[in-house]
């Protein structure tokens, strides 16, 4: 029973549970968002735009492509909506925000001689032999 308890209360988990739930509730506000003020906004300026009529039937069964373009049309326009009012302006932040790595450590020095690359701790050049210096 210990081990099910730490894995509950492990910080990731915790994490997860919260995104999902954040998750669902953003997902509401989107699907909102695009079916209260896009598709209106859509319709206006196209027409109606709804597909869920139009469909072609062989040997008595119904494929009804018009519910799949609405399904379609609307993937889109979540997808847009998300880009555009959150991972965008994210990002943004994100890269505004960002630390500037620090360059690597050296591995190689030049050869005292030839003044090939050589590794640091290098007591001897491998191109032309000669006893490098600390």
């Amino acid at each position: 029973m210990s081990g099910f308890k730490q894995f509950l209360l492990r910080g990731n988990v915790v994490d997860l549970a919260v995104a999902v739930v954040v998750g669902g509730a953003f997902g509401t506000i989107v699907a909102s968002f695009v079916k209260d003020l896009l598709t209106p906004l859509i319709a206006a300026i196209g027409g109606q735009p709804n597909f869920s009529g139009i469909a072609f039937e062989i040997n008595h069964s119904k494929f009804m492509i018009g519910d799949f373009i609405n399904a379609v049309v609307s993937f889109v326009i979540i997808a847009a909506v998300v880009y555009f009012a959150v991972v965008l302006p994210i990002n943004t932040l994100i890269k505004r925000f960002a630390l500037a790595e620090p360059a690597p450590e050296p591995t190689t020095k030049k050869c005292s001689e030839c003044l090939s690359d050589i590794p640091i701790p290098a007591r001897r050049c491998a191109f032309c032999t000669s006893p490098q210096t600390a």
